[in-house]
C-alpha cells in the first residue's frame, strides 16, 4: 500500500514492459513471446500458413517510416559468451528478396547487429545471424566480434527502406535452455506463525494476532487522497465461518475530529519477521474506486498508532523501513492485481513493479504470496512466480529488508484507486488464512542465548563468537540452510576459505541455541 501518491501513467508504463519481457528460444506458442512494433508497423501472432497447429509471429511493415521495426525485452538476456549464434525461421510471401536484421541492445556491451539477405519466397529455415562477425549499431560498418549479455533483441526487415510487406518469423533461439527467472532460491516449509480464523460464530478480530490502527496521519486524512476512516468496530472487521473479513462501508462516520464518507479496517500483526514465506488466501472486495491490499512494513517504521511504533520500536522514517507490497487490486483494471518494492532507490511511483490479470478475484478466492529470502523476493499468486526482486547492490538503499517486517492488512478507499463507484454501499475482502513459514534452524532470532554476539560483521578471516553460556557446537549454514560446517567447542571460526556471500551461524549450549546471520566479504 503505497504511502505517497502513485502516477497510474507510471504503472500502465510498467504494465505494458512487463507484457513484453521473455526469454529465449521464441516459438510465439503464447501472447508473452509478442513483440512491440514501432514507426508505425504492427505485430501479432497467427497460425502458421502452412501449419495450422503451429503459431508463429506475423510482422507487418507499412512502408511509412524506413525504420519500422519491432522489439522484444527479454527476462534472461542473450549471453554472447556462451554462444555467438542466433537462427530463425522467415517466411515472405513474395519472391523479392529482403534484408533481415537483428540488433541486440541493453547490454553489458555496446549494440550490435548482423543483417542478411533472403532471397526466397515460402519458408527459409534455420538462418543462422553470427554475432561473432557482427558490426557496430552505432554506425552500422565497424566489424565487431560481439561478446556480453544483451536483454532486448530488435528486428528490422528491409530497415532503411521505405517498403511495405508482411513478413513471419518463427523459432527464435539462441542455444540457450530456458529457465524459470521467478525459481525461488530457498524453500520454507516450517510453519511458524498463521491465523486460520475457525472461531465458531461471528466473533471479533484476534487481539492477540492483529492490531487495529485506527489514528489518522498528520493532517487529517490518510497518504494518497483516501477518503476511508479506518476503525476497530466489529462492522468492519470481524471472523465468521473462517473467515476474516474485512469490510469497507458508505457511511458518514466522524473520529478524531474529522468526517468521512467511508469505513474500513487496517489491521498490523502482532507477529514481525525476517525471512520467510507468507500465504494469504483471500477473496478481493468488488466497486471501482476499492484499495484492498496484502502487504508489510518494516518492524521499525516510525508512524504514530501503528503497533510497532506504539511498542517503541519505531526508529526509522519510510521508505527506508522498507516495504513488501504482496498484492494490490484497484491500481489498474479490474482483476488486475499488483506487487511492488519500496525502497530509497525507489518508492511512490516505483519501478519496481509488476502487475499481471488473474481470474475474477471478487469472486474467486486466490493465493496470493511472498517468498523473502536474504538475496531476492519473489512474488506469486497460486504458487505460480510472476516477479522478483534482486538488486545486484544490496545496501541500506535497495536492500531494507535484513530486519524484521509485519503484515498489513486493509481495504482503501477511493486516491489513487480512482472514483468510487456512487453506487457503492459495502463489499469485504474476505481471507481463508494467513500463514508465515520458515526454516527455524535459521531463524535469526535467539533461541534461550539472548546474549550472543558475533564479530566482526562481515569478516574475512575469523569470527569471534561470545556467551556467558559455554559454547559446546557451531553450526555453520549456507544461506539456503544447507550445512557448511561443524565446530567443536570454540569461541572462533576461520571464515577465510568461504566463499564471499551470506551465511547462518548456530552456537549451541546444552539444549540451548541462538543463530545470527553474518556476511563473509
Amino acid at each position: 500500500m503505497h504511502r505517497f501518491y502513485i502516477i497510474l501513467i507510471s504503472i500502465l508504463i510498467v504494465s505494458f514492459f512487463n507484457l513484453h519481457a521473455q526469454q529465449m528460444p521464441i516459438d510465439f506458442s503464447d501472447s508473452s513471446d509478442s513483440f512491440g512494433a514501432f514507426g508505425g508497423s504492427s505485430f501479432s501472432i497467427i497460425a502458421n500458413p502452412d501449419d495450422g497447429n503451429d503459431m508463429v509471429g506475423q510482422f507487418i511493415n507499412y512502408g511509412g517510416n524506413p525504420w519500422e521495426g519491432f522489439y522484444l525485452d527479454l527476462a534472461s538476456p542473450i549471453d554472447l559468451d556462451f554462444q555467438k549464434e542466433i537462427s530463425l525461421d522467415f517466411y515472405s510471401y513474395n519472391a523479392s528478396g529482403h534484408q533481415v536484421m537483428l540488433k541486440l541492445e541493453n547490454g553489458s556491451n555496446p549494440d550490435v547487429e548482423v543483417s542478411i539477405a533472403i532471397p526466397n519466397s515460402g519458408w527459409t529455415s534455420g538462418i543462422v545471424f553470427d554475432f561473432g562477425n557482427a558490426v557496430l549499431s552505432s554506425d552500422g560498418t565497424t566489424p565487431v566480434n560481439a561478446t556480453g549479455t544483451y536483454s532486448r533483441i530488435t528486428v528490422f526487415v528491409d530497415g532503411g527502406s521505405a517498403i511495405s510487406g508482411t513478413y513471419l518469423i518463427d523459432d527464435i533461439d539462441d542455444g540457450s535452455t530456458p529457465t524459470d527467472p521467478h525459481a525461488l532460491d530457498v524453500i520454507y516449509t516450517d510453519l511458524v506463525w498463521s491465523d486460520e480464523f475457525d472461531t465458531p460464530g461471528k466473533t471479533a478480530v484476534n487481539s492477540s494476532n492483529w492490531f487495529h490502527q485506527t489514528q489518522l496521519p498528520a493532517g487529517g486524512s490518510w497518504f494518497n487522497g483516501e477518503e476511508q476512516h479506518y476503525t476497530d468496530r466489529i462492522e468492519n472487521s470481524f471472523v465468521e465461518n473462517g473467515m476474516l473479513n474485512i469490510v469497507a462501508i458508505k457511511e458518514s462516520f466522524t473520529d478524531q475530529g474529522e468526517t468521512k464518507q467511508y469505513t474500513s479496517a487496517r489491521l498490523n500483526s502482532k507477529f514481525a519477521f525476517t525471512y520467510g514465506r507468507v500465504d494469504v488466501r483471500a477473496k478481493l472486495p468488488f466497486g471501482d474506486g476499492t484499495w484492498p491490499a496484502i502487504w508489510t512494513l518494516g518492524k521499525n517504521i516510525n508512524e504514530d498508532g501503528a503497533y510497532w511504533d506504539n511498542q517503541g520500536f519505531g526508529t526509522t522514517s519510510w521508505p527506508a523501513c522498507g516495504e513488501i507490497d504482496i498484492m494490490e487490486h484497484g491500481l489498474g483494471p479490474v482483476n488486475h492485481t499488483s506487487s511492488a518494492i519500496h525502497t530509497p532507490s525507489s518508492f511512490g511511483a516505483t519501478v519496481n513493479y509488476a502487475s499481471q490479470e488473474i481470474s475474477d478475484v471478487a469472486n474467486n478466492f486466490h493465493i496470493y504470496s511472498v517468498n523473502w529470502s536474504p538475496d531476492q523476493i519473489t512474488f506469486l499468486v497460486d504458487d505460480v512466480g510472476f516477479y522478483t526482486y534482486n538488486p545486484s547492490t544490496k545496501d541500506a538503499s535497495t536492500w531494507p529488508f535484513d530486519a524484521d517486517q509485519y503484515i498489513l492488512l486493509n481495504i482503501a478507499m477511493g486516491g489513487v484507486a480512482g472514483s468510487i463507484d456512487p453506487s457503492f454501499t459495502q463489499s469485504p475482502m474476505q481471507i481463508d488464512y494467513v500463514r508465515v513459514y520458515q526454516n527455524t534452524a535459521l531463524s535469526v532470532e535467539s533461541k534461550t542465548l539472548k546474549d550472543l554476539k558475533v564479530y566482526p560483521n562481515p569478516a574475512s578471516n575469523i569470527i569471534h563468537i561470545d556467551s556467558s553460556q559455554p559454547i559446546d557446537t557451531i553450526e555453520l549454514f549456507s544461506s539456503i540452510g544447507l550445512k557448511v560446517k561443524e565446530y567443536d567447542a570454540t569461541n572462533q571460526i576461520d571464515v577465510k576459505s568461504l566463499s564471499a556471500g551470506i551465511y547462518f551461524l548456530r552456537v549451541w549450549s546444552n539444549d540451548q541455541f541462538g543463530v545470527k546471520r553474518i556476511i563473509i566479504k
